[in-house]
């Protein structure tokens, strides 16, 4: 297991920012952390970091005690904050060399070099960071994070503020150091989320409300019967189609097109090519249907916003 967090609270105060929050996190696993803002993900990733610390509740990143030997969990973690804080008078590779002198890496050239290469800075490695695009503003703090080579990386809305291409761009950069590191990774961005994570994590109001694959989480919001669209070559009439085996309910949406609703373990589509062979009737298009990421966010967490 590379992050056991097991109850953890945080107060602000009397403001309750994290409410006894326990999941784990395997080796080499990209988790999505979504929520509304003030969910209290940054929260978590900074007492994740050791940057907070908590008010009750344990975090173990690689076995050891986040609380206990912080300066071990730090050579450990490569974080990138949400606002990305730079030094923009410095040049990239001075910024770099200076991070790589902070951990105290030998050969700082040879890895600077290297970093620079992996994250593809290299066209802009001579210029000044605040002269940078958003983009490679990203890269660059990227760069910082991994520079040390750590084992978990924590990156807080990454692909925030950048233009389609730029974040394509990032998006490849965090699925390739996903082949060898555990990623916690912060985000208001679903597609993003189902593109590029293996685990998803939805906070609200300091609640984990779900943890789980895709599947899992569309099943914890009431996601759990198949739906199946279907479009005939004319149209049918609703009752006979509640006649196919397994269908519980029909749906009409086009002049011959309808979503039948079945139980989720059945695949009832054999049976939808069944009943038109019986009936004469020609399929021209028939899809699952499944609800999207955005509709089975706004089910999990409606219920604390309401």
């Amino acid at each position: 297991m590379s992050i056991e967090i097991k109850n953890l609270t945080k107060y602000y105060g009397t403001q309750k920012a994290l409410d006894n929050v326990s999941f784990s996190v395997d080796r080499g696993t990209i988790v999505g952390f979504l929520g509304p803002n003030g969910a209290g993900k940054s929260t978590l990733m900074k007492i994740v970091t050791g940057l907070l610390t908590p008010t009750s509740g344990t975090v173990i990143v690689e076995g050891l005690d986040v609380a206990e030997n912080i300066s071990q969990i730090r050579k450990m973690i490569g974080y990138l904050p949400e606002n990305n804080p730079l030094y923009l008078d410095m040049y990239v590779k001075e910024y770099l060399q200076y991070t790589a002198n902070i951990y105290h890496l030998p050969n700082t050239n040879k890895v600077v070099d290297e970093v620079i290469e992996r994250t593809g800075l290299g066209p802009e490695c001579k210029k000044k960071i605040g002269e940078l695009s958003k983009g490679y503003k990203q890269r660059v703090g990227l760069s910082q994070a991994i520079i040390h080579n750590p084992q978990v990386l924590i990156l807080d809305e990454p692909t925030t503020g950048l233009d389609p291409n730029q974040l394509v761009e990032i998006r490849n950069l965090i699925l390739e150091l996903g082949r060898e590191k555990t990623i916690l990774l912060s985000t208001h961005i679903m597609q993003e989320v189902q593109a590029i994570c293996h685990q998803m994590a939805i906070l609200d109001h300091g609640v984990l409300v779900a943890n789980g694959s895709a599947a899992q989480i569309g099943l914890m919001a009431g996601d759990s019967r198949r739906h199946v669209e279907v479009e005939f070559n004319f149209a049918v009439d609703e009752k006979i189609l509640l006649q196919i085996a397994n269908i519980v309910a029909v749906e009409k949406t086009g002049a011959s097109t309808y979503v039948l609703e079945s139980d989720s373990e059945i695949d009832v589509r054999q049976d939808v090519f069944n009943f038109a062979v019986q009936h004469n009737v020609a399929v021209l298009s028939m899809q699952v249907k499944q609800k999207s990421m955005e509709e089975v966010f706004h089910e999990l967490t409606k219920k604390t916003n309401t």
